[in-house]
């Protein structure tokens, strides 16, 4: 059953393209800045970490197959929103709102309203169709839009946040994915390989610290 299931997501992203946003030249390759934060929560073994931008289609894409990964191996999906303002002009205020309704609400209407989003890229071209496109999705919801999104501040210091973070590991491109581990990590560049990769570090996690040899003549 996993492995018909593997084979399902294999098939689905096997039409997804490579390509992903980025505010630098698509060779300039990965070399991140410090890895440190790239940490499992306390008490789990592995995770997915994920800089996301809800303005990029290839964000878009790879979404569902995250989230299918994480159901079916049961581990936690750190999320961190990722805006690129330098290409994408109504990524930074999408982030705000889906961290207003995590905070306020409820992160699974969060994660419904980042779904839906994605699901409706093509349409939203500027910031006024992203607020009304927010505003129809609160009343088909059944929420209550405020008239100021984030009056405090608080949600747009959480993304600015998020962003700096992503700066400081040395994210370039969204979707920005890795498996983690508590002694590394694995960056994701083809998602035809998350099951893969998890598959490995869940391995790496179960297996026996290798011994050191003793030095000297051995004991009879």
């Amino acid at each position: 059953m996993r492995r018909l299931v593997v084979a399902m997501i294999l098939l689905v992203g096997a039409g997804i393209p490579a390509v992903a946003q980025s505010s630098v030249p698509a060779n300039s390759g990965d070399k991140l800045k410090d890895a440190s934060p790239l940490k499992p929560p306390p008490g789990a073994k592995v995770a997915i970490y994920e800089f996301e931008d809800m303005e990029c289609p290839r964000c878009a894409q790879v979404s569902p197959i995250v989230h299918a990964a994480v159901d079916h191996y049961k581990i936690p999906f750190i999320r961190h929103d990722f805006p690129l303002t330098e290409i994408h002009i109504w990524s930074f205020d999408a982030a705000v709102t889906a961290r207003y309704l995590q905070d306020t609400i409820s992160p699974k209407l969060a994660d419904d309203y980042r779904r839906d989003i994605f699901a409706n890229q093509n349409s939203i071209a500027n910031r006024e169709d992203l607020n009304n496109f927010t505003q129809r999705w609160f009343q088909s919801h059944n929420q209550k839009m405020p008239f100021v999104m984030d009056a405090s501040g608080h949600c747009t210091q959480e993304v600015k946040a998020d962003r700096a973070l992503g700066d400081r590991v040395g994210v370039r491109h969204t979707p920005c994915l890795f498996v983690v581990t508590q002694t590394g990590w694995t960056q994701v560049v083809d998602i035809n390989q998350l099951y893969q990769t998890i598959d490995i570090a869940l391995a790496d996690t179960r297996s026996p610290a290798k011994s050191t040899p003793e030095n000297g003549p051995h004991k009879n």
